[in-house]
C-alpha cells in the first residue's frame, strides 16, 4: 500500500457493502449492551452473554433502569458523535480535499465547548446516580404491619373495620411523611394484591405519631391487611415520572444478618441470629459438579437465604482485600482486613445466584465463588435446623421439609 495513500482513499477502495456492515454491527453491539439477557442457569454464566444479568432484587432493577435509560444513551450519543466528527475528518480534511491546511492552533469556542459539555455529561449521570449510590449505602429500615405480631411483622391497631392506625416512631429524619412512604395489600387464599391509594385506601397523619390507613370498603371475610411502612423505596420507577412503569417497592429492615470473611482462598459464613454456627465455602472440584460449566462458580457449600426478606452482609478480609459480588443481586464489597463493610440485598425469587470475588488477591483469586441459593421461609428454617444440629446445637424450629440441594450441606 502506498504510504502516501489518504483516508478518503482508503475509504473509496473500501467496498461500499463492508463498510455499510461495520458500521451496523458497532451500532448493533452499542444498541444490544442496553438490555439484560435471561441466564439458562438463574444467576449463572452464560457462553457469548451480552448485557447485565437478568435482576433477581429490586435494587438490581434499579441497576437496569440506570444503565438503560441513563448510560447507554450517554455512550450511544458521544460515540455516534464521535464517529461523524472522524468521518467528516476523514472526508473533509484529507489532502486531496484540502490541500492547503489552515494554520491556526486553538479555538476558544470549540475550548470552552469540549470542557463545558462534559461536565454537563457528567451533572446529567450524577442526577440520577446519586439515588441509586444510596440506595446501595443505606441499610432499609421499613415495617412490616399485621393484625397479630410475628417474628417477621409489628402490629397495627384497628379503629373500626376500615380504619388502621401504623405508629410512626421511625426516626426524625426518616418519618412518614408521603403516600409513597405506606404500601397496603390485602392477602387472600394465598395471594398478594396491592391496594390503590386513593382508589382504594387513603392516608391521615403523615409527619405525626400516628399514621391512620383508612379503607374505602371494609375486608372481605377471609381477608387480611398487610401494611408496609418506611422510606426505603427501592427498585425501578417511572423514569422522569413519564416512561415505563413503577416497579419500586418499600424495603423492610434485614430480618437476617450473614458474617462474611474472606481469606485466601475461600468464604467463610456465620448466622449470628440463627446460632451462630459457621461453615467455610471453598471452590468445588470440577469432577464433583453434575453441570461442568459451573466450575470456578459452584463451592463446595451454599448460603441459604429466605426469599422476599432482606439480608445484611456484614464483611471483612482475613490478610488482603477481596471483594464479595454477586452480579444478579448488584452486589459487590470489599472484604477489608481490620474493616467491617456492610451492604444488603432482597431476592424476590427463588433460585441459585452465582458470584466471585471480585478485587485481585493473590494467585488462586479466581478459585474463590460464590453461591446464594434463595428458598421459601419453610425451606430456610429446615436447612437452619439441620445446620444448627451439625454444630451441636438445639432445633431453634419444627419444620420437616428438606432442601434437596443441600442435602449434603452437614456432611
Amino acid at each position: 500500500m502506498d504510504n502516501h495513500m489518504t483516508g478518503g482513499t482508503i475509504l473509496k477502495k473500501m467496498p461500499a457493502r463492508l463498510f455499510g456492515g461495520l458500521m451496523t454491527v458497532g451500532l448493533a453491539l452499542m444498541l444490544g449492551t442496553g438490555f439484560a439477557v435471561a441466564n439458562p442457569v438463574d444467576g449463572g454464566p452464560v457462553d457469548g452473554g451480552l448485557g447485565l444479568q437478568e435482576a433477581a432484587t429490586p435494587f438490581m432493577e434499579q441497576v437496569h433502569q440506570f444503565h438503560n435509560w441513563v448510560l447507554m444513551p450517554v455512550v450511544i450519543g458521544i460515540s455516534l458523535l464521535v464517529m461523524v466528527l472522524l468521518l467528516i475528518v476523514i472526508f473533509k480534511f484529507n489532502s486531496r480535499a484540502n490541500p492547503t491546511p489552515a494554520k491556526f492552533s486553538h479555538n476558544t469556542l470549540v475550548e470552552v465547548v469540549w470542557t463545558g459539555v462534559p461536565i454537563l455529561i457528567l451533572l446529567f449521570v450524577a442526577v440520577f446516580s446519586f439515588p441509586l449510590l444510596f440506595s446501595a449505602d443505606v441499610i432499609p429500615d421499613g415495617k412490616r404491619y399485621l393484625a397479630q405480631e410475628t417474628e417477621l411483622a409489628e402490629t397495627f391497631t384497628s379503629k373500626s373495620d376500615t380504619e388502621f392506625v401504623i405508629a410512626n416512631d421511625f426516626s426524625e429524619h426518616r418519618r412518614l411523611s408521603s403516600k409513597d412512604h405506606v404500601e397496603v395489600f390485602v392477602l387472600s387464599n394465598g395471594e398478594r394484591r396491592e391496594l390503590a391509594y386513593h382508589k382504594e385506601f387513603k392516608l391521615s397523619g403523615l409527619k405525626t405519631d400516628e399514621v391512620t390507613i383508612a379503607l374505602n370498603e371494609p375486608l372481605a371475610a377471609g381477608e387480611e391487611l398487610e401494611i408496609i411502612a418506611g422510606r426505603s423505596r427501592v427498585g425501578a420507577k417511572k423514569f422522569l415520572d413519564l416512561f415505563g412503569t413503577d416497579n419500586s417497592q418499600i424495603v423492610v429492615a434485614p430480618s437476617i444478618n450473614i458474617k462474611v470473611t474472606g481469606f485466601q482462598w475461600g468464604w467463610s459464613y456465620a448466622y449470628p441470629d440463627e446460632g451462630d454456627f459457621e461453615f467455610n465455602a471453598l471452590i468445588k472440584k470440577k469432577e464433583d459438579l453434575d453441570d461442568a460449566s459451573l466450575y470456578l462458580f459452584e463451592p463446595t457449600k451454599r448460603i441459604v437465604v429466605p426469599v422476599n426478606e432482606t439480608v445484611r452482609i456484614l464483611i471483612n478480609g482475613r490478610e488482603v482485600i477481596h471483594s464479595w459480588a454477586v452480579p444478579a443481586f448488584g452486589i459487590k464489597i470489599d472484604a477489608v482486613p481490620g474493616r467491617i463493610n456492610e451492604t444488603w440485598f432482597m431476592a424476590n425469587r427463588e433460585g441459585v445466584y452465582y458470584g466471585q470475588c471480585s478485587e485481585i488477591c493473590g494467585k488462586d483469586h479466581a478459585f474463590m465463588p460464590i453461591a446464594v441459593e434463595v428458598v421459601s421461609r419453610e425451606e430456610y428454617q429446615a436447612w437452619v435446623d439441620s445446620e444448627r444440629e451439625f454444630a451441636g446445637l438445639e432445633p431453634k424450629y419444627t419444620n420437616t421439609i428438606k432442601l434437596a440441594a443441600n442435602a449434603d450441606n452437614a456432611q
